[in-house]
């Protein structure tokens, strides 16, 4: 029996040293913790993408978040694409090892106005969430530049219209170019939603070189 715990003990600490993330996600005893947990995993595989974004340019939101759902595929987490709930959802991340289940379903979208966000955002609050989730996430691809600015704007529209029940003003999120709302959801419990951006814009910086004028004498 010693013998099991020290070998469990040795295990725990090689954990903690190689990956003290992971022991945080698969160890959460609150969606409080699980979501501060899974967060690095979410920014890491957004800015991996970004890294390579001269790649992605061109691709369709069924294929970024293909790269996406690669990203955070990681032991612990079962990550799938187009899962039913109601619909097919774009994301689903479920852990696999904790007690009560987590689960938490993302929607994803090409930035393409407030309209397109709220769209996003019904067919995740208003379809595919059954209130039993977690905290929600959707994530806008933008390919315009000015994210910073973007982003804020569709904050400022969520704030002044208040769509699909959102209780409150946005909150600031850890993550750049990000933000969250609170949403009362038909089941009677109220849904966080993290709005997080992706920045894809990928404009040539174009050098004008002056022609030098040849005189002839």
């Amino acid at each position: 029996m010693n013998q099991g715990k020290s070998s469990l003990n040795a295990h725990i600490e090689k954990l903690l040293r190689k990956a003290p993330e992971l022991l945080d996600l698969i160890s959460a005893e609150t969606e409080k913790d699980f979501d501060a947990a899974f967060l690095p995993y979410l920014e890491k595989s957004i800015s991996d993408i970004e890294k390579s974004k001269t790649l992605f340019q061109n691709l369709s939101e069924d294929g970024l978040s293909s790269i996406l759902v690669m990203g955070l595929s990681v032991p612990g987490l079962t990550v799938t694409r187009e899962a039913h709930s109601n619909g097919h959802v774009d994301l689903t991340i479920v852990a696999d090892h904790c007690s009560p289940i987590r689960v938490k379903l993302g929607e994803a979208k090409i930035y393409g106005g407030f309209a397109y966000h709220v769209k996003g955002l019904t067919q995740l609050i208003g379809r595919y969430s059954t209130g039993r989730e977690g905290s929600g996430f959707l994530i806008e691809y933008f390919k315009k530049g000015n994210i910073k600015e973007l982003v804020q704007g569709l904050r400022d529209q969520m704030d002044k219209k208040l769509p699909l029940n959102q209780t409150d003003k946005s909150a600031n999120h850890t993550l750049k170019w990000a933000f969250s709302t609170n949403h009362k959801h038909s089941s009677g419990e109220t849904l966080k939603v993290q709005h997080i951006g992706c920045n894809l814009c990928s404009e040539d910086v174009k050098k004008t070189h002056k022609s030098k004028k040849v005189i002839k004498k």
